[in-house]
């Protein structure tokens, strides 16, 4: 399954979206979600220790001046990339 959270997670309910996810499953953070990428972050630690692969979107990154923040654990991905992930998965989440 492909979830994508669009929003800040502080400001969701990230806890239920921990919850679900699965191994095989990715999750693409993007529009404000790519603050839960930042460096050193509780978020991020948080998020890495979820079974599903974690990615951001490099635009919504680099529109939000943070591309020296963002973990370099964490893949980056450009909209070609998100299309692969939309195909890879028939199922999504908008979170």
């Amino acid at each position: 399954m492909l979830y994508t959270l669009m929003h800040s997670p502080w400001q969701c309910d990230i806890e239920s979206l921990l919850l679900l996810l699965q191994p095989g499953d990715d999750l693409l953070l993007l529009q404000d979600g790519v603050t839960a990428a930042l460096q050193g972050s509780t978020m991020l630690t948080r998020l890495s220790a979820a079974a599903a692969t974690l990615w951001v979107l490099e635009d919504d990154v680099i529109a939000r001046g943070l591309s020296a923040q963002i973990s370099t654990k964490i893949g980056q991905l450009d909209y070609t990339g998100f299309v692969a992930l939309t195909t890879k998965h028939q199922q999504q989440v908008a979170w």
